[in-house]
Formats: structure tokens, sequence, C-alpha cells
């Protein structure tokens, strides 16, 4: 059974959103767990992860060990999904990181304008 973590700011709308939509498409031989970042779940991952991660505002998706931040724990989180999601994963990562960031980097600095929420 797969074992997936995923970190997501507990204030924002579009996480929300985010760690609902996948809820409703995991796999059953996933197990899926969501804390906010600002939880003292998430503070205790953080404080285990390199130093240079820790400051990262960014998602973050912890699978088999490893920690994943922004795109590439966005794709990370297509293998938790149906064989019809997670089917793009490899595709996924023909797109030269760069680009798969700064896609990421635009989302994440307009994702509060959609709401907040208190946790």
């Amino acid at each position: 059974m797969a074992h997936t973590t995923l970190l997501i700011d507990a204030h924002c709308v579009m996480c929300h959103g985010l760690a609902n939509f996948l809820n409703k498409r995991i796999t059953s031989d996933t197990v899926l767990e969501i804390h906010g970042i600002q939880s003292e779940e998430g503070q205790a991952l953080i404080a285990d992860f390199p130093p240079r991660l820790q400051a990262i505002d960014s998602v973050y998706v912890i699978r088999n060990g490893r920690v994943y931040v922004r795109s590439a724990a966005s794709i990370r989180l297509l293998l938790t999904m149906r064989w019809y999601y997670a089917m793009w994963f490899p595709l996924a990562w023909l797109i030269p990181l760069p680009l798969r960031d700064a896609g990421y980097w635009f989302v994440s600095k307009i994702r509060h304008r959609f709401g907040r929420r208190e946790p």
C-alpha cells in the first residue's frame, strides 16, 4: 500500500479544493494524509526536512521517504490517483523543470485572490 503525505497551506481555498479533488480520486491502495503546513503535524514533519527545504513556501509531498516541492510535488500527486490521471505522470515529467516551476510560481502568487479560510 502506497503512503503519501501532502502538506498544504491551511488558509488557502485553492489548496483545500485540491485536497477535496484528490480525496475523491485516490486509488484504493493509496493512503493519503493531508495536513496543513501551519498545523502541529505539518510543522513536525517540516522540522525533519533538510534545511534547504524547510524555508520553502510551497506544497510538500512526502512519498516513500522522499520530499517533493513545487511542481515536482504536484506531479507526484498524480501517482495517488486513479489510472486515467496517473497515466499523465510520465508525460508531465517531460515538461522542463524551469517551465513547470514558472507555472507553479504563477499559480502560487494568485491563489489567495480566490479567498482565504480559517483552518
